[in-house]
């Protein structure tokens, strides 16, 4: 490849990269303008006067108890998509036969279902079970319906990779087949098993839909319910908005940051053998 087709191709995906970070970047922005630099035609990139509204905005609207809960349903989530969800995975990662298939057709189909289609029937399901009486296990129970086969699926091109002779080799020294599995598997899947269940964290740390359908407390909601605190019947407060969603994201972009090659070396696991 020539250099100019270099250059014009790194032209290209940094003008791809702008569009596509430039939201982001205006969040940022507006949380550091005044309401009324927020409307001013034509629009300023830069705050004309800085305003520092993070402690107003963490403070007023109890982002402490807000992110505590998402902080909490998402580390449940992860757990129990971990514990039981690396097992599935084993199975079909291993064993080839026409069961084996329909499960991970079964699995595949799961992964394509909306939140908003799954709310409904979930919410009249825990209702009459009573599980809406602990609706944080309910958002629960829920967001590892949704998130499990994404958890599978990428778990399973980890697990796909390891070669099956490891796992005899410890059994011949007298490992079960438990024991291989937790002494040998484990070990040797435990990157693509930790970015999925990074994948898996953030994800259920942004749940929205099931979270505003089966919480009715307010001091139980998570933090992508209480955006919604800035918006009213007749004015909404955008400067906060824009505040709160900068607290909000930012450990999240510095998760990402500080993890960005252990989640595509784990994305990428089992695409080449």
């Amino acid at each position: 490849m020539s250099v100019m087709k270099r250059r014009l191709l790194l032209g290209f995906g940094l003008v791809i990269t702008g569009i596509y970070l430039f939201p982001l970047y205006w969040m940022y922005v507006s949380a550091l303008k005044s309401s009324r630099d927020l409307f001013t035609y034509p629009p300023r990139f830069l705050p004309h006067h800085l305003v520092w509204n993070v402690g107003r905005v963490f403070v007023q609207h109890e982002m402490a108890t807000y992110l505590t809960n998402s902080l909490l349903i998402a580390a449940g989530v992860t757990i129990i998509c971990v514990v039981l969800g690396t097992g599935c995975a084993r199975v079909l990662a291993r064993y080839r036969n026409r069961w084996v298939d329909v499960a991970l057709f079964a699995v595949l189909m799961m992964q394509v279902l909306p939140s908003s289609l799954m709310v409904t029937p979930l919410f009249v399901g825990f209702s009459e079970v009573g599980l809406l009486q602990s609706p944080r296990l309910a958002v629960i129970l829920a967001q590892v319906a949704k998130v499990m086969p994404f958890y599978i699926v990428l778990t399973r091109a980890s697990l796909g990779q390891i070669p099956q002779e490891l796992e005899h080799a410890a059994m011949v020294d007298g490992a079960s087949r438990i024991g291989a599995f937790f002494r040998i598997v484990l070990p040797l899947a435990r990157n693509g098993i930790l970015v999925t269940g990074i994948l898996v964290f953030l994800q259920s740390f942004g749940e929205y839909v099931y979270a505003r359908s089966m919480i009715s407390e307010d001091d139980l909601q998570t933090a992508t319910v209480g955006l919604s605190a800035f918006l009213g019947p007749n004015t909404s407060d955008w400067n906060g908005m824009m505040t709160y969603s900068a607290i909000y994201v930012t450990p999240i972009l510095l998760l990402f940051v500080l993890l960005q090659r252990r989640i595509v070396s784990g994305l990428t696991a089992g695409a080449l053998k």
